[in-house]
């Protein structure tokens, strides 16, 4: 079994930081690719930022503003979120694409962490 759990998150006024952290446990073989997810009420769940061995992506929308990391060595991974806006209050998800013991490979979530950020 694999375990995502999320840590971070909080409220914020606009132009303030945050940083939103993941671990990955249980049976892990590899993690092929990390990222963040979120969800504003009302709103389709879309991508923030996904990183793999080779390349590392961030939405439009937090180009400049966020940066995701990862540490192999730990199974962690982070969200390094500057310069908040109002409009990036949501739900945020960690999410994985693993590849475990068994030799399979699923997709992981968290459970989410809200971010809320004041005008």
């Amino acid at each position: 079994q694999v375990q995502l759990v999320e840590s971070g998150g909080g409220l914020v006024q606009a132009g303030g930081s945050l940083r939103l952290s993941c671990a990955a446990s249980g049976s892990i073989l590899k993690i092929n690719a990390m990222g963040w997810y979120r969800q504003a009420p009302g709103k389709q769940r879309e991508l923030v930022a996904s990183i793999t061995t080779v390349s590392t992506n961030h939405a439009d929308s937090v180009k400049g503003r966020f940066t995701i990391s990862r540490d192999n060595a730990k199974n962690t991974w982070s969200l390094e979120m500057n310069s908040l806006k109002p409009e990036d209050t949501a739900v945020y998800y960690c999410h994985a694409r693993i590849l475990s013991l068994r030799g399979t490979s699923s997709d992981y979530w968290g459970r989410g962490t809200q971010v809320t950020v004041s005008s």
